[in-house]
């Protein structure tokens, strides 16, 4: 199978990821696309972030039903912070019948170059890039890319923390099934700083 990780907090998962998900899963050759949750990104500060098996549940709830779009918590059995190229290396031990894609943002792919073995990421894995406005996608990397332009969404996981901490309503930013977890438990209520 040919397998599409699309890597992120998803901090929370929103309606942005569902779509380009979905998108890029009907629109290539990919079998499946796998939402790789990280516990923590090394680019990012670690506040702010609700505990990884409550994001992982969360993401699971949001597709539920869906057979072409799966979760992966591979991450979590590995040194943090998390990078791409362990969780490559290990992905293909364990599952050494699938080719695997990375699935990113043109704002990623940007700053591809600086990442933990890029040189080794881009010799041995395609990406599919998604276009990100204001960030055109570069030309200059030894990486076989595919170029998609997913249906963008002008939302983000640090908008929809900051209404929930505000007490505004996230309906239609995120799945019902993900609105009601998240006010069933005080998800994101008590955070120190929810832009981070």
């Amino acid at each position: 199978m040919k397998i599409g990780l699309y890597f992120g907090s998803f901090n929370p998962i929103h309606h942005g990821h569902l779509i380009i998900a979905n998108f890029i899963q009907q629109n290539s050759d990919l079998d499946q696309v796998w939402f790789v949750i990280s516990p923590q990104n090394p680019f990012k500060p670690n506040h702010g972030l609700l505990n990884e098996y409550h994001r992982l549940f969360l993401v699971n709830l949001a597709i539920e039903g869906e057979s072409k779009l799966k979760t992966s918590d591979i991450e979590f059995r590995l040194p943090k912070p998390s990078y791409t190229i362990d969780t490559l290396t290990y992905l293909e031990e364990k599952y050494w019948d699938h080719h695997f894609v990375i699935i990113m943002g043109s704002d990623s792919f940007q700053n591809l170059d600086k990442w933990k073995n890029a040189q080794l990421i881009m010799e041995r894995y395609p990406i599919y890039v998604y276009t990100r406005p204001g960030f055109p996608v570069r030309t200059d990397l030894p990486v076989k890319s595919t170029v998609l332009k997913a249906p963008m969404l002008q939302i983000s996981a640090t908008e929809v923390r900051t209404m929930i901490q505000s007490g505004q309503s996230i309906r239609y930013l995120v799945p019902d099934v993900v609105k009601e977890e998240i006010e069933r438990n005080s998800y994101y209520k008590t955070l120190k700083n929810p832009t981070q």
